[in-house]
């Protein structure tokens, strides 16, 4: 009797589980608020990491986040709808360029004819990657493969024409995290609908080779200028990305290295980025290069269970978004006269910082971000976009 009593005692605490299981499962589809405290925030909820100690998927996005903004998506959340139509957009404007070529031309100050084909590529294969995790529909994944895999055959090298030599070590670390965040996505993500992306071992043999060609050879060189800016930070971002993506410890761990030695250097401790905006650049754009490419790698490394990128130096990446908050609403002035305005185009690293910090200031710029029609800020092809989508109004509990 003993015995039958406590089965049946085990049944009903199994039986109680299941349904809070169920529930949270119910509970975590439904729209939240954007308005969480920040100091309520704790390290996110994730799945189990691989025998490397890595996240999959891992770079920028999660199982668990692609499927939240895809049921919100699929369900009829207009907030959510409207986001994806940028990624429907450049899915629907852009084609792949078949213009898989073994040397990629490349140079600074302008934007080359293979610099579209390679990181235009790049970027649709991003957003195709993102249109598959939300319908599940086979195609949108087999294009993505087909460019990778092109790219992955053909590409050897780089040549620069312009009056900077250095200028691919900066193309291939812009181009690399992208073509690595897709490739995470076909290769680890399971759409609720729909099979998984059947990525192959070879394909990943040939993809890993391809990225370590970028690495060795440019990506580990973009710090050697010593401009101590956004190249600096790019080379970090692009290891860590590629690091995930490799299960490589040393590459992503290489990554986090070169960003927390950069990241005093690139904003002071006022949070001003004067080097950025005025120096060589005089612009309202660099400055946004240097946030976007911290923000996706605090939030690659948060994934991955370490969010001190966030809070290294007192926080100095959440003083750099004060900084654009400031130069937005003209209270403080850069010492050089800045081409455009910094209330123009926003990139797209807010959304990232936005839903991690949620402060007025963050809220207030990401509140300003208005990109292209096909998602992009003012046509750059030097950073993944579409956050709005996948990091907007996203909970940071998962």
């Amino acid at each position: 009797m003993k015995i039958k009593k406590f089965r049946t005692g085990t049944a009903i605490a199994l039986g109680l589980l299941f349904s809070l299981f169920l529930y949270e499962c119910k509970k975590s589809a439904q729209p939240v608020s954007n308005t969480l405290n920040p100091a309520s925030k704790t390290t996110p909820i994730k799945a189990a990491a691989n025998a490397s100690g890595f996240i999959h998927p891992g770079i920028l996005n999660t199982q668990q986040t692609l499927d939240y903004v895809a049921n919100q998506a699929n369900t009829g959340d207009a907030g959510r709808l409207a986001a994806y139509q940028y990624v429907l957009n450049y899915c629907n404007t852009h084609s792949p360029s078949g213009n898989y070529k073994a040397t990629v031309n490349v140079a600074g100050g302008v934007t080359t004819p293979d610099e579209i084909s390679f990181k235009g590529d790049a970027l649709l294969c991003y957003a195709l990657a993102l249109r598959w995790s939300k319908t599940g529909t086979a195609s949108y994944a087999t294009t993505v493969k087909q460019m990778l895999d092109g790219w992955a055959n053909a590409f050897q090298n780089f040549s620069v024409t312009g009056d900077n030599p250095n200028q691919a070590y900066l193309e291939a670390s812009w181009a690399a995290p992208t073509f690595a965040a897709a490739a995470e996505i076909i290769k680890y993500y399971v759409p609720t609908t729909g099979a998984a992306g059947g990525w192959t071992t070879a394909e990943n043999t040939q993809f890993v080779n391809f990225l370590n060609n970028m690495k060795n050879n440019y990506i580990n060189n973009a710090t050697n200028p010593g401009y101590n800016n956004n190249w600096n930070i790019s080379e970090g971002w692009a290891k860590i990305a590629i690091g995930v993506f490799e299960d490589d410890q040393t590459v992503y761990q290489a990554g986090i290295t070169v960003i927390d030695n950069v990241l005093p250097l690139d904003i002071a401790s006022d949070g001003s980025m004067n080097g950025e905006v005025c120096g060589s650049h005089d612009d309202y754009v660099h400055f946004q290069y240097s946030l976007t490419g911290l923000s996706y790698a605090a939030n690659t490394c948060g994934i991955q269970g370490n969010l001190s990128i966030y809070s290294a130096n007192s926080s100095r990446l959440l003083s750099g978004y004060d900084y654009q908050y400031e130069l937005m609403m003209g209270t403080v002035s850069p010492p050089c006269t800045p081409k455009g305005s910094p209330t123009a185009q926003i990139w797209p690293g807010i959304e990232v910082a936005n839903r991690h910090y949620n402060t007025a200031q963050t809220n207030y710029i990401a509140s300003q971000y208005s990109p292209d029609s096909d998602g992009l800020p003012g046509g750059d092809i030097g950073f993944l976009c579409w956050t709005n989508y996948t990091h907007n109004n996203v909970p940071t509990t998962f």
